[in-house]
């Protein structure tokens, strides 16, 4: 779960505007012509109401119908340049808005993808998706159509405001007394909206990161009945955000009753000048007719300003989130200097490795070993011993707390992280299809591989069987996460996917825990051909299939314990025996009494 702390920290709207100059720069161009466009069309928008004090004071007044005619003729063609003109804007900087979003979801995006492990062990699927789908939304405001309106709203309301001082100057100061009470207003509603916003998001991303697991363990939920559960779980969130949506509403609603207030209290003062105006004669009809015009036209801007205000508001604090989460380190950041790898021999030395998740809780203490090229290494032990662990040092998932883990003689923190995994296999126990078909999900690995290499390496891992009972064979949809198959069938595919990559170095991480005995018998040839010259590490709960490795680490409390052959450690009598001793009666008492569970230390432990 996200650090507690994180969520109470104020939003830096400083640095969030940092980012919005960063990215109205890249869009310039098109912001450069939005902005023309819009001063042609706000200024042509300005003629028809500016023609009302000729109408009545001259045309209807001394009814002059050769001046009628040419002002039908120009109002008619600046209504059509404000027509062409606000059309063309909408089309460039909603085009532009698009584009950025597009841009900054592919960003976020590619910077999340290269975020190291443990980042994504401690945050949810659903507030990173978040992140990428609905914070970018809010830049359609600041190089769209929203920021082009703010300001078009304050060149409306300066020309207009001038215009006012031109008719009449002293009821024109009311105006602007009462208009900067509005504005105030708007400030102080701006600073208790925006926390609301920032809070509203990270609800949203909790909520969905909520729902994506439920939906995801749905046969877990229905297995225990928690369906009751989730709908509570669900529900509580769902409250939180209606009640964080019904505060920002709320908020909303006062802005526009506090707009139509300041409306009202300019009609006032118009009515109550104005007439005396007219009634004294410094003020003709049209004139105050004008002045109407364009008292509107400078309210309405500032009442449309404070909406967009809102809307930008809101796609500040989506800036600052993504901001945050731009600003953690991606893998290899802090690697200092390093080099390609120009090829890999497979040679991997553990140093005095140590190692901590929590910083006092260490999990691997003083590893030393060394697992040459073409060879393969097994570790056993119990449940916690670290044996997960010391597998995702191998993958470079974390780096050493303490000591080095050499590769072909240099230090991993000193190899290129892309070049480095290229050259690994990987088959895990909880393998990972994508939706798609059978015949992309081996290629995942290798996707330009020709068909012939996928049926090749399916008939190896024993794939074919199984896909050709399909109807669609290897254009099979597995469904998401691999649903629609078995969880040996999956595992099959994944060892296929790994044999297809022709890997240096080979992560057999419980490669054959969903398989039963016959199908893990079928596969273990190809394993064993897939092993021969790459540098395999294995973790199996079956200690049968580990008879043939190079030499077994036996992990106990994130230290190795004992170290040998199969039978060198049968030999030594000590903990391998007693977890081999106890797998063995437990395949003995399943072979006797097929239909019971042995009652023992659970193969899982192992």
């Amino acid at each position: 779960m996200v650090d507690e702390k994180k969520k109470k920290k104020k939003t830096d709207y400083s640095k969030a505007w940092g980012e919005a100059k960063a990215i109205m720069w890249r869009h310039r161009s098109r912001l450069s012509l939005g902005f023309a466009l819009m001063l042609v069309s706000r200024l042509s928008g300005l003629v028809l109401p500016g023609s009302s004090k000729l109408l009545i004071d001259e045309v209807i007044a001394n009814k002059n119908v050769d001046l009628l005619v040419t002002m039908v003729w120009v109002v008619g063609m600046a209504t059509l340049v404000q027509a062409s003109s606000g059309f063309a804007l909408s089309q460039v900087l909603g085009v532009a808005a698009q584009r950025a979003i597009m841009e900054m979801r592919m960003a976020v995006q590619q910077h999340i993808t290269r975020l190291p492990t443990s980042y994504f062990d401690n945050t949810k699927s659903g507030v990173l998706i978040s992140r990428i789908m609905t914070d970018p939304e809010g830049v359609r405001n600041l190089v769209g159509t929203g920021l082009a309106q703010l300001v078009g709203g304050l060149v409306t309301a300066s020309i207009a405001l001038c215009v006012l001082f031109y008719i009449n100057w002293k009821m024109t100061f009311y105006i602007i007394a009462i208009l900067s009470l509005f504005g105030a207003g708007m400030a102080c509603a701006f600073t208790w909206l925006r926390p609301l916003f920032r809070k509203r998001g990270e609800l949203n991303a909790h909520v969905t990161g909520r729902l994506t697991e439920s939906l995801g363990g749905i046969r877990v939920v229905k297995a225990y009945t928690a369906e009751k559960r989730e709908d509570i779980i669900f529900a509580e969130g769902v409250h939180g955000l209606f009640r964080n949506v019904a505060s920002t509403v709320t908020g909303v609603s006062a802005i526009g009753s506090f707009s139509g207030l300041t409306i009202g209290l300019n009609g006032l003062v118009i009515i109550w000048v104005g007439a005396n105006s007219v009634i004294n004669t410094p003020m003709t009809e049209g004139g105050l007719f004008l002045y109407l015009l364009f008292t509107a036209m400078v309210a309405a801007p500032l009442v449309s300003m404070a909406n967009i205000g809102t809307q930008i508001s809101e796609a500040f604090a989506g800036l600052d989130r993504i901001r945050e989460i731009r600003q953690v380190a991606v893998e290899g950041a802090d690697q200092g200097r390093v080099e390609p790898l120009e090829g890999l021999r497979g040679d991997i030395s553990f140093e005095d490795v140590r190692f901590e998740y929590e910083e006092g809780v260490p999990v691997l203490k003083g590893i030393s070993f060394d697992a040459p090229a073409g060879s393969t290494t097994a570790l056993v032990g119990s449940s916690g011993s670290g044996k997960s662990t010391l597998i995702g040092l191998v993958m470079a998932f974390h780096y050493p707390g303490g000591g080095r883990i050499m590769v072909d003689g240099r230090d991993i923190t000193g190899i290129e992280l892309r070049d480095y995994r290229s050259r690994l296999g990987i088959v895990m126990q909880d393998n990972f299809l994508f939706e798609g078909t059978i015949s992309d999900n081996i290629r995942y690995s290798t996707p330009h591989a020709t068909q012939e290499a996928v049926l090749e390496v399916s008939r190896i891992a024993h794939c074919d069987e199984f896909i050709q009972g399909f109807e669609d064979k290897y254009d099979t949809v597995v469904g998401e996460r691999g649903i629609k198959l078995s969880g040996g069938q999956r595992q099959r595919v994944a060892i296929a996917r790994a044999i297809l990559a022709d890997p240096r170095m080979l992560i057999l991480d419980e490669a054959t825990s969903s398989l039963d005995s016959e199908s893990e018998a079928m596969i273990q040839d190809g394993l064993e051909a897939l092993r021969k010259g790459r540098t395999t590490f294995v973790i199996a709960h079956r200690l049968s299939t580990i008879r043939s490795a190079d030499q077994i680490l036996v992990l106990e409390h994130g230290e190795i314990v004992e170290r040998g052959t199969h039978d060198e450690l049968l030999v030594l009598d000590g903990r391998y025996k007693q977890l081999y001793d106890k797998q063995y009666q437990a395949e003995m008492n399943r072979f006797i009494n097929p239909g019971e569970e042995f009652e023992g230390e659970d193969e899982e432990n192992v």
